[in-house]
């Protein structure tokens, strides 16, 4: 078993701990039972990991005779919705949950965007911890407080700034994952290169393959460099007022594209967000802010992933102009103008507000053909 590593966030009082290493599923109690006010936990899962851990969890908190009640929710992003958002509502209270409980999110992003922003709204705010069980939710959705579900309009446009107490990052969750959520996942580590180190982008290109590959060190590695790249952030603009919105690199494009798939498992948000990243790179050449060997460079390393990097790997039939459209619905907006992350280099991301919004549509009509 690997040494325990442990990030801070820090938020004054509101400052917690992610806790990252193998097997810690098993020692879930003991880490959980100082945040308890009553030895009791409330667990929000998905089918899928309540077939693959739940076991795990279960026994790790009877361990230290704290009882969980469970509510189990479908997979996938369909989940994210005002209708599932009242369900876990009105299900957390029938369990009779009170304020000062906890919650735990216990799934990949889609659950723990959900539950966190349940938690912000329920009895007017009671606490929650994350225990994610993908790779994405380990690197990015886990830590930070976002917390949205998705409505016709776009992606995580209703939600709330709303924080966990912990953060349990068990690496020995992620062996049950099917090879395209750990590439999903893979595409946020590769993000943390790309917004601001370099350096990490070169140890990617090296150990990459063999993190994908289940290398347990080399996850762990990417976790916690992940986890304390986007705290320092959190810590400095925790509401994205300024450089948080720079952990948004690719996700413009790639919320469009989740869109316009309808939210559906035919394009995961990790594949989305390669795919976005790839096009803000290739974006970044046409205007010449960074260059072309850069962009192929970022496109090689996704592509040897298995990962999106051209819309024409979706083999779906895009036009721009719907594309425009979704893109003006990013929360990012202001005042109708787009705001892109783009790029002088890898690991020099920028913050580009008031987008030419004609030229963008030129480069995706370029791309998509139509």
């Amino acid at each position: 078993m690997t040494p325990r590593q442990s990030i801070r966030v820090p938020l004054g009082e509101r400052a917690y701990d992610i806790i990252i290493a193998d097997n810690l599923l098993e020692d879930a109690g003991a880490l959980l039972r100082p945040h308890l006010r009553r030895p009791r936990l409330f667990v929000v899962t998905d089918e899928n990991v309540a077939s693959a851990q739940r076991a795990r969890l279960e026994a790790g908190l009877a361990a230290t005779g704290v009882e969980a009640s469970f509510i189990t929710l479908a997979p996938g992003e369909a989940t994210k919705s005002f209708a599932e958002l009242q369900r876990l509502v009105s299900e957390l209270l029938d369990l009779g949950v009170e304020r000062s409980d906890l919650v735990a999110a216990f799934g990949g992003g889609v659950i723990g965007d959900l539950t966190g922003f349940a938690c912000a709204i329920l009895r007017r705010g009671c606490g929650f911890v994350q225990i994610p069980t993908t790779l994405l939710s380990q690197v990015d959705s886990a830590v930070g407080g976002k917390t949205a579900i998705n409505v016709p309009q776009g992606k995580n446009l209703v939600g709330a700034f709303y924080q966990p107490k912990l953060v349990i990052a068990d690496i020995s969750a992620l062996a049950t994952l099917p090879a395209r959520q750990i590439r999903a996942g893979y595409a946020e580590i590769v993000k943390y290169g790309l917004i601001s180190d370099a350096a990490f982008f070169g140890w990617l290109e090296v150990h990459g393959p063999a993190l994908l590959e289940g290398d347990a060190a080399a996850r762990i590695h990417a976790v916690k460099t992940s986890c304390a790249a986007k705290a320092a952030i959190v810590a400095e603009d925790e509401c994205e007022t300024g450089r948080r919105a720079l952990l948004n690199l690719g996700h413009t494009f790639g919320h469009a594209f989740e869109a316009a798939f309808g939210y559906s498992d035919k394009l995961l948000h990790g594949e989305a967000v390669a795919l976005g990243m790839a096009l803000a790179f290739d974006y970044s050449v046409r205007i010449g802010r960074c260059d072309e060997a850069d962009a192929s460079r970022v496109k090689r390393l996704l592509r040897n992933a298995g990962l999106p990097c051209e819309i024409s790997d979706l083999d779906a039939d895009l036009k721009a102009d719907a594309l425009i459209t979704y893109m003006l619905q990013d929360k990012k907006v202001e005042q109708g103008a787009i705001t892109l992350i783009l790029t002088d280099a890898i690991g020099a991301s920028v913050v580009v507000k008031d987008a030419d919004r004609a030229d963008v549509a030129d480069f995706l009509k370029a791309k998509t053909g139509r």
